[in-house]
């Protein structure tokens, strides 16, 4: 079964294969307990900051224009969603693995903004919420579809996918240019965008958000546009 909605991805596969590679294997040459002492050197090294940090909430990138990938147009815009039965879809082609884990970490309930990207103007347009908690991305199977996967196995999927339900339009089109201004004002005097992913990993088409992010930007919508 072909899928109703084809969501646009925006993330780069190579340098993220090489991060999962670093991540899953032990440096060359190194004996088992040296493979384990390793490990640990590593997970006391993400001990730090980030650690402390909290996600509640979600942006989602999808592409509002047309765009052939493999013959097959990755439109997806926030108007297809609301088109959607019951204006729910799922959430899949994801291929990137930190979007992926951000994907198998989204609770039910939770919001995210809708974010067109790869557009001329890029920005957020609405809010979704998750419906469905992570579950196997059928299109890595299915070889008709431009994300399809041959390594990854049915036993053992690599991909995941969450169902996604439109909640609202924001009251505003908030443009990147406006989140970016506030972002490096906030660099500047220690503010909640601060440490805004949207900045620092601009390709990963998902990206967590703090409730005080989430927050800030959402307190956008009832400002005039500069």
């Amino acid at each position: 079964q072909e899928p109703d909605a084809k969501i646009a991805k925006t993330e780069e596969e190579a340098e993220d294969k090489e991060e999962e590679e670093k991540s899953t294997k032990p440096p060359a040459g190194s004996s088992k307990s040296g493979w384990k002492n390793w490990k640990k050197a590593k997970e006391s090294d993400s001990g730090g900051e980030e650690s402390k940090i909290t996600y509640c909430h979600w942006l989602l990138k999808s592409e509002p224009e047309s765009r052939l990938e493999k013959g097959v147009d990755v439109k997806f815009s926030i108007e297809d969603l609301k088109a959607q039965p019951n204006q729910t879809t799922f959430w899949e082609g994801v291929r990137n693995y930190q979007a992926r884990n951000f994907l198998r970490a989204m609770k039910l309930g939770q919001q995210a903004f809708f974010y067109h990207s790869n557009c001329k103007e890029p920005g957020i347009v609405g809010i979704v919420k998750i419906v469905k908690e992570a579950y196997p991305d059928h299109t890595q199977f299915d070889q008709k579809d431009p994300h399809y996967d041959s390594s990854s196995r049915k036993e053992n999927p690599k991909w995941s996918m969450v169902d996604v339900q439109f909640v609202r339009m924001t009251k505003r089109f908030i443009p990147l240019s406006e989140i970016k201004t506030h972002h490096l004002a906030h660099k500047a005097d220690g503010g909640p965008l601060k440490n805004m992913m949207l900045f620092s990993r601009q390709r990963l088409s998902i990206q967590p958000l703090t409730k005080e992010e989430f927050d800030f930007v959402l307190s956008l919508e009832e400002e005039k546009p500069h």
